[in-house]
């Protein structure tokens, strides 16, 4: 079988490889194999097709998949509940993390809540929310991020 030949079916292996996966898995061998195939049709030694498809693979990989990446793998998808983050709440149900409860009221909207150093808040306290976690939120006495929290009388 002459290199031409062998360096087409290793090319279209890969290129079906890559069109089951979908996920840029094989695309860069594909390429490689593509430039060991005009090295090869250029009649280069088998040594030199053999470092042009290692090289072109690599290059392409270490190139294009960071940009490639950005626009295939954007499986970030916002929504409105980011827009809590940041903002005041009001404690509804004493936070208490050991016994895994508490609500808060957040722009109109009721959530669970749980802090996020472990002691607990009690109802009418005004806190933060630092984050969200699943369908909690994590938060903190208002102004007192990062300190221990003093309850309010």
């Amino acid at each position: 079988m002459s290199m031409s030949l062998f360096w087409l079916v290793v090319m279209l292996l890969f290129g079906v490889l890559e069109a089951v996966t979908v996920g840029l898995t094989s695309i860069w061998f594909a390429l490689g194999a593509l430039g060991a195939l005009a090295a090869s049709a250029a009649s280069a030694p088998v040594l030199v097709q053999i470092v042009v498809f290692l090289g072109v693979s690599f290059l392409t990989l270490l190139l294009v998949r960071p940009l490639a990446q950005r626009f295939i793998n954007d499986r970030k998808v916002a929504t409105n509940a980011d827009r809590v983050i940041g903002r005041e709440a009001v404690v509804t149900e004493d936070i208490d993390n050991i016994q895994g409860r508490g609500r808060v009221s957040v722009s109109g909207a009721d959530w669970t809540a749980r802090t996020e150093d472990d002691h607990p808040i009690s109802a009418g306290s005004t806190v933060r929310v630092l984050r969200i976690e699943g369908v909690k939120l994590i938060v903190a006495h208002a102004g007192e991020a990062g300190e221990p929290p003093q309850d309010r009388p």
